[in-house]
């Protein structure tokens, strides 16, 4: 590209977007890149500040803002990743293509923007979407970029996309309500009404309900039966605490035949527990008593994952510490808070 005085540039052609802003709120070009510069054109550019300007020149080794934005278009969207096919202004925004679960490759998103020159920006990763939300973006800085640093940024991926949705899977809940004091008719059950509405919200049909006493057999035998029934989810409320009675742990090991994961860093949730049964991998959860009572906990967190057919290791419950503390905000703005995140 070349420099040159705007009230001698007729008959160039411009190599940017040329903006105009407009006090109240509008933003938008004037003329686009690839437009022939006319005489009745220099007054318009004048005006909006431009006394030089940039024309093209042809240069093999170098490409401009708009290619090398749709290179890094291309690093980025992976499965179900919309983006607009016009850029503005050498930016291309990514949006959802269906209703799932955010993954972001945060290792070579950092890479890619560590190679300076070019930026992709995105929402935070295991992030619950629905279709059209807006994702993120990239551009790249300069108005032409090497090639060489383009096809550089192309190898830091090796072939994957930095971006990707999983769509929410079907499924099927059984829920088992635990407690003396529920099974016996002492207080009303008022918990399994918050997990159905919370399971609901990802269109999970309910198949089954079970109430059972504190005896860890009747627990037992009421996972299981939900299983046998077609469940491909378990959620157990109640007996999470370290309380004498309080045999839920133990009878979701018993069940699922392995010790699990019991015990997260998140509040509220510390108490929550997952495992897996058998080889079609249904999760099993035992679910806090602040499930019941917060309006944002570690259930909410976890259960997007799950609905989205990933399978937890005790290293991603870990790595929740962060960002796992709710401020519990008089107005909740959950997910888009920084709970989880």
């Amino acid at each position: 590209m070349k420099l040159m005085d705007t009230r001698k540039a007729a008959g160039q052609v411009l190599c940017q977007d040329i903006t105009q802003i407009i006090k109240g709120g509008y933003k938008g070009p004037v003329f686009r890149k690839g437009h022939v510069i006319t005489e009745e054109d220099i007054p318009v550019l004048l005006s909006v500040g431009k006394d030089h300007i940039y024309i093209w020149e042809h240069d093999d080794t170098m490409l401009h803002e708009n290619d090398g934005a749709r290179i890094l278009c291309d690093l980025c969207s992976g499965s179900n990743i919309a983006h607009a096919d016009d850029i503005k202004e050498g930016k291309i925004e990514f949006t959802a293509g269906c209703d799932g679960l955010l993954k972001v490759d945060t290792e070579r998103l950092n890479k890619i923007n560590s190679l300076g020159e070019m930026m992709i920006a995105t929402i935070h990763g295991n992030f619950p979407v629905k279709k059209g939300d807006k994702l993120g973006g990239t551009r790249v800085i300069p108005l032409v970029i090497s090639k060489e640093k383009m096809e550089k940024a192309a190898a830091t991926v090796e072939g994957a996309h930095i971006l990707n949705i999983l769509p929410y899977q079907q499924r099927k809940a059984g829920i088992v309500t635990t407690g003396n004091e529920v099974y016996y008719g002492r207080i009303e059950d008022t918990f399994t009404e918050v997990v159905i509405s919370k399971l609901r919200a990802f269109g999970v049909e309910i198949v089954g309900h079970e109430i059972s006493s504190d005896d860890p057999e009747m627990e037992i035998q009421c996972i299981r039966k939900l299983i046998d029934e077609g469940a491909d989810m378990i959620c157990c409320t109640g007996g999470m605490s370290v309380d004498p009675d309080d045999k839920t742990p133990y009878a979701i090991k018993t069940v699922c035949g392995k010790p699990g994961i019991y015990g997260a860093p998140v509040l509220p949730g510390a108490m929550f527990m997952l495992d897996y049964y058998g080889e079609e991998d249904i999760p099993v959860m035992g679910l806090p008593g602040c499930v019941m009572h917060a309006r944002r906990t570690i259930f909410d967190l976890v259960l997007p994952r799950i609905m989205a057919g990933e399978h937890l290791a005790k290293e991603d419950i870990d790595t929740l510490g962060e960002g796992g503390f709710c401020l519990n905000c008089r107005v909740c703005t959950f997910p888009n808070c920084g709970f989880g995140k």
